[in-house]
């Protein structure tokens, strides 16, 4: 599991609560612009004969904002050399940075946008550790602003949609891969009395009922909680009371893993190479500009 820590902006860290193991990995640019991290995340990995090579993708973009402040960049950290890489990326798509990622089978997947739409965000994108590359857009089963994002076990991709006000939709992935997908519709179930979208969830293939975590107005208080809500085909189910106040709660799958988690010190230090050092360096250039640009 990545932590990326609330108080801590120079560093992240790795853990594996299975053996307990842990591993910090220092971040080469730590400045969260104007005071707010924008990065995005992944973890990942590619097959290396019998064992997993593990890497850690991060990537900064602005691409909401006029042409002239745009900026985006990207690097990977690979866990076998210690070393950080600038990925050659010029993306026609864009990632949200409050877009959370779900991982498959060593890649993981996002909600995308292309860069020059300004109406639905309709694709997911795949970032293919092995290649360390990303795919194309790839489509989604319907048309939708807003969609939700989880996965079922370790192999197929779900994702959620509020269709009408009371009326949500789930469709998981028959085939998934970085360069193609195929979706089938696993129910549709009428939420009344109505709940909104979930922020996250989890979902149970074989009993077609999905627990979503989500704020809603609680009709006693005239507050936003935050509730977990169970929901089932034959319609809504259960409702529980988590928390008050405006946080959001996340909930993802967890698989325990028998991966052990390599010690930075006992990998076998490269030298960062004098190509790498100057990509590094003109995207620190470019990053001041954008960062003055958006204090505009």
């Amino acid at each position: 599991m990545l932590c990326i820590l609330k108080d801590d902006v120079t560093r992240v860290l790795v853990w594996n609560p299975y053996w307990g193991h842990t591993r910090w990995i220092n971040l080469r640019y730590s400045q969260p612009p104007n005071g707010f991290d924008r990065f995005s995340y992944a973890l990942g990995y590619e097959d290396k004969e019998s064992c997993r090579s593990f890497k850690f993708l991060r990537f900064l973009d602005y691409f909401y904002n006029a042409p002239e402040t745009q900026f985006f960049w990207y690097e990977i950290y690979d866990f076998d050399s210690g070393l950080w890489t600038t990925l050659d990326v010029t993306p026609h798509w864009g990632v949200h940075c409050s877009s959370s990622g779900v991982s498959i089978k060593g890649n993981t997947y996002w909600h995308a946008k292309e860069r020059s739409s300004h109406g639905h965000k309709d694709h997911i994108i795949c970032f293919d550790f092995t290649r360390e590359r990303f795919g194309p857009l790839l489509p989604l089963p319907c048309s939708a602003v807003d969609v939700t994002l989880s996965c079922v076990k370790e192999e197929k991709l779900a994702a959620l949609f509020q269709r009408l006000v009371s009326e949500l939709e789930i469709w998981i992935t028959t085939k998934i891969e970085a360069e193609m997908v195929s979706w089938s519709k696993l129910f549709r179930t009428d939420t009344r009395p109505k709940i909104k979208k979930p922020h996250s969830f989890l979902v149970d293939e074989e009993k077609k009922v999905f627990m979503g975590f989500g704020r809603n107005l609680d009709p006693d208080s005239n507050c936003l909680k935050t509730f977990i809500n169970i929901v089932g085909e034959d319609g809504y189910l259960e409702k529980l009371n988590l928390v008050d106040g405006n946080c959001k709660q996340y909930v993802i799958s967890y698989i325990p893993s028998l991966v052990q988690i390599k010690e930075g010190s006992r990998c076998k230090k490269r030298k960062q190479s004098g190509l790498e050092k100057r990509r590094f360096d003109q995207n620190m250039l470019r990053l001041g500009g954008g960062v003055k640009g958006e204090n505009r």
